[in-house]
């Protein structure tokens, strides 16, 4: 589960802000449990605790089914990240391109592998021949097992401006047939040809629903990615404020005329665990692959 810090992620912090509903979740880690179970472990009455369980499944970090004539509750997550707003550095000018992430200009990929629109599948899954469909153009999400796409986009930037900063956005996670939430993926990145670092995706997540996931999308293939953020600095390249190599942006041409970004699940990679990509109309955020310049 990814949240934001707004209103519509109250629920799930009210959720957490209780002892007890941490109890239950820490107990649900390990089985399965009823609600009288629950109250045996916590000492609790039933009552109490099937209020507890309430405001657990409002937030959507457990769900409870009926088995026979009982109601046994489980999690449906096994991790929450929280994304704080992100920083503006006012220091510099900026410029911003987008890349739909079907707008690739080289690729190989091995499967599981697969396209789709806003409208459904570009072609059979597990085909890579259908990486060259023209229809990819109108790409919203993509994944492969093992391979590279690579995506340009035009430098902007005039001879007289000065690259500080380059910051590159996307949201992504491993690949696994349908899902799976615990499937680690080393996804390797390069600009220009240089290797900025290796990323350890933690898993391929259906455990809810993507946001922006289109109706015919169905529930249990890949639903969402976590939004990462590549920052290259001065000072080294950092992914959401950790460091992810010692590549520095004086080491990124300024002059070159196209970026190339390349994204890649290297065949001997320690995890090799896929590599999916969400676009405008996918996942929970709402966005393409943005590549953002901070220039002075």
């Amino acid at each position: 589960m990814q949240l934001e810090i707004n209103q519509d992620s109250l629920k799930v912090y009210e959720a957490l802000a209780s002892n007890v509903r941490i109890n239950i979740i820490q107990l649900l880690s390990k089985n399965k449990m009823s609600v009288k179970e629950l109250a045996q472990a916590l000492g609790l009455s039933s009552a109490i605790v099937t209020m507890h369980v309430k405001k657990l499944e409002e937030a959507n970090i457990i769900k409870t089914e009926k088995v026979g004539q009982s109601k046994i509750s489980s999690l449906r997550v096994d991790h929450i990240d929280i994304n704080f707003p992100e920083k503006i550095f006012n220091a510099f000018d900026t410029k911003e391109n987008s890349i739909p992430v079907g707008h690739y200009t080289n690729y190989y990929v091995e499967p599981t592998c697969g396209l789709a629109t806003l409208q459904g599948f570009i072609g059979p899954v597990d085909e890579p021949k259908y990486f060259m469909d023209p229809h990819r153009m109108d790409a919203r999400i993509l994944w492969f097992t093992k391979g590279f796409v690579e995506y340009q986009t035009p430098n902007f930037l005039a001879t007289t401006e000065k690259l500080e900063m380059m910051e590159i956005s996307m949201e992504i996670s491993s690949e696994f047939p349908f899902s799976n939430n615990n499937w680690p993926s080393d996804i390797t990145f390069s600009l220009n040809g240089i290797e900025l670092g290796t990323w350890t995706s933690p898993g391929d997540f259906a455990d809810i629903r993507g946001k922006y996931n289109p109706d015919w999308y169905v529930d249990n293939l890949n639903q969402y990615g976590l939004l990462k953020t590549i920052r290259i600095m001065d000072h080294g390249t950092y992914m959401d404020g950790e460091p992810l190599s010692d590549v520095k942006i004086s080491d990124i041409p300024p002059t070159e005329d196209t970026w190339h970004l390349k994204i890649e699940v290297k065949e001997d990679a320690e995890h090799v665990g896929g590599c999916t990509l969400f676009g405008k109309g996918f996942g929970n955020y709402d966005q393409d692959i943005k590549i953002k310049m901070f220039y002075s």
